[in-house]
């Protein structure tokens, strides 16, 4: 069954809120080597119980429509199957599926109650 496997914090100021979270937290933010802006999150080591994630600049003013939440990404094998899952049950696309080079295939939907998940199906060729 697919799982949670990556959380996504959005910020108007991303060096800021790495600070905060290292402060805070003392988690690993690491700025990503990718095309994009995007710092990786550690928040501990792997044989304990948790998750990872990422920071990225929020995508919008803060007016009812950009991300203003952690956004969990959910482990697909195929974002176009997951989307059409979402869609047949009430749900909607809030941001159409997307290469991450390198990584996969990514899309944000919004369940029934309009909050936002990611879907992630992983495939290293993507681009």
């Amino acid at each position: 069954m697919p799982r949670v496997v990556h959380f996504e914090v959005h910020a108007d100021n991303p060096e800021r809120a790495v600070k905060f979270y290292r402060e805070v937290f003392g988690w690993e933010l690491v700025k990503w080597e990718g095309p994009q802006d995007y710092w990786l999150i550690t928040t501990g080591p792997d044989d304990e119980p948790g998750i990872n994630g990422g920071l990225m600049q929020r995508q919008g003013e803060i007016d009812g429509q950009a991300v203003i939440a952690y956004v969990c990404t959910v482990d697909v094998p195929s974002v176009d199957e997951y989307v059409e899952k979402v869609t047949r049950g009430g749900g909607s696309v809030a941001v159409p599926k997307m290469a991450v080079p390198g990584v996969g295939w990514l899309a944000y939907c919004k369940d029934t109650e309009g909050n936002l998940l990611g879907l992630m199906a992983s495939d290293p060729d993507a681009k």
